[in-house]
């Protein structure tokens, strides 16, 4: 039965090495169960309520991912949506919570229409091969500064700095102007996390250069362990292996889309969506990618089925009290480990729904020691940067912006969305505007229209 599900044999896989996958990418993006509640509890929701709906959205469609689709993509409410989605609803200050829960559902709805009409299965044609490739480089580079933020081996801090005197004279005081520096610097061998992370990196680079299997997860297990003389892996007294959180307030259903129309928040959902959009298909295609899921004609049969899933989630997060569930970057952790089918997916999904009755143990397992995967990951998919074609710039250039603006910026729809623009700007401008798919003529446009938006609205 498992091998007719998700065809095993064809994939060059098999149960142990998908089920080894599916834990890798699980240890990867656990870290979301007990951030995003942090995060969404600025609205006024509920902890407790936001780790259930976390866990539960990711659970189920994450698992429907890979009965569905079969493709090795895991989903879970996505790190920067659910920020935007705190600051719209911040308690006292925005929409209600269950307002944009509601903008989150239609924007979800507005993504199965674009699916089942295909509009986002011809970003898979009309998007060059040099973009695709470049979103795989990028999407490694980003992983790679979430692991190495993680660690603690990159601090970013910022100073303030006293006006000048040129300043000063032309009548604006310190009240009025504010001037910031952005230090970013290696962090301290004094700190604990930081030196647990290059143990875990050590050990798992070592593991890999031995074709270690399971050498990312081995990694991330060795790394939790060490950590406990060092005091980061913290065991908190009176722990307990299963212990089911309190949810008496839970948000299921809670979403009030009657309000979200009537307040008239179609640029929030705008927003929510334009963002998805580019994620999601920059996630699926980078990660597919990489795991050898599209043939040399840029092309997937997978794709479309694993986009309606996607779309599908954003809904149902909504239902169960998130904000955008959306493919996450984690997975190639566990495409890394040799993940090829849904039964990697299935079994990052089932993990997610246990995690309700192990939350002490997922909690355990600190980011210092989750870190080294995805900087090792990072290297595994930066080698797709060999097949872009920079002797020809205008597939060069854009390439290079679309893999350097995601690391540089923290966002992959920036990265994805410059790649755009330069790539139509530079062949309409070199006469070689047949190359550029009809498609692209509008997502050029979604572009500026998108961003001449911010610039309004700044």
């Amino acid at each position: 039965m498992i091998e007719k599900l998700f065809k095993l044999k064809a994939n060059h896989t098999t149960v142990r090495t998908e089920i080894l996958a599916g834990v890798t990418t699980f240890m990867t993006m656990a870290y979301i169960l007990f951030l995003n509640p942090n995060i969404l509890s600025a609205t006024g929701m509920d902890k407790n309520a936001v780790f259930f709906a976390t866990a539960v959205a990711a659970g189920v469609v994450t698992i429907a991912m890979g009965l569905y689709a079969n493709f090795p993509i895991a989903l879970a409410p996505g790190m920067g949506l659910n920020a935007f989605f705190a600051t719209v609803a911040l308690q006292g200050v925005g929409m209600p919570w269950q307002a944009a829960l509601g903008a989150v559902f239609i924007s979800g709805v507005i993504f199965i229409i674009l699916t089942l009409t295909r509009v986002r299965q011809l970003l898979v044609i009309a998007v060059p091969d040099s973009l695709k490739r470049a979103i795989t480089v990028g999407i490694g580079l980003f992983i790679t500064i979430i692991g190495i933020k993680l660690s603690e081996i990159m601090v970013v801090g910022t100073n303030i700095i006293p006006p000048t005197m040129d300043a000063l004279k032309s009548g604006h005081g310190m009240t009025t102007l504010k001037f910031f520096e952005w230090n970013i610097m290696l962090g301290s061998f004094h700190n604990s996390s930081m030196l647990l992370c290059l143990i875990g990196l050590a050990i798992t680079a070592i593991l890999m250069a031995n074709r270690v299997k399971g050498a990312l997860l081995i990694g991330i297990v060795a790394a939790t362990i060490i950590g406990i003389p060092m005091g980061v892996t913290v065991i908190p007294e009176h722990f307990s292996l299963l212990a089911l959180p309190k949810f008496s307030h839970l948000a299921v259903g809670a979403l009030d889309i009657k309000a979200a129309l009537n307040m008239g928040i179609w640029t929030v959902v705008f927003t929510f969506t334009f963002v998805e959009l580019f994620d999601t298909f920059g996630t699926l295609v980078g990660t597919a990618n990489k795991a050898g899921l599209i043939d040399k004609d840029g092309k997937s049969p997978l794709i479309g089925k694993a986009m309606l899933v996607d779309a599908f989630g954003v809904s149902f997060g909504a239902l169960m009290g998130t904000s955008t569930v959306t493919a996450y970057v984690e997975s190639a952790a566990g495409i890394g480990e040799g993940g090829r089918t849904g039964l990697t997916a299935v079994t990052t999904g089932l993990l997610f729904l246990l995690a309700l009755v192990l939350a002490p143990l997922a909690s355990l397992i600190p980011s210092a020691a989750t870190a080294p995967a995805l900087i090792i990951v990072g290297v595994l998919m930066f080698s797709s940067i060999r097949e872009i074609n920079f002797d020809d710039f205008t597939e060069g250039f854009p390439a290079f912006i679309t893999f350097a603006l995601m690391p540089f910026t923290y966002s992959i729809a920036n990265g994805i969305a410059a790649g755009i623009l330069f790539y139509v700007i530079l062949k309409v401008f070199s006469g070689r505007y047949k190359e550029i798919h009809w498609l692209m003529y509008i997502l050029f446009a979604l572009v500026v229209a998108r961003y001449l938006f911010l610039a309004e609205a700044a």
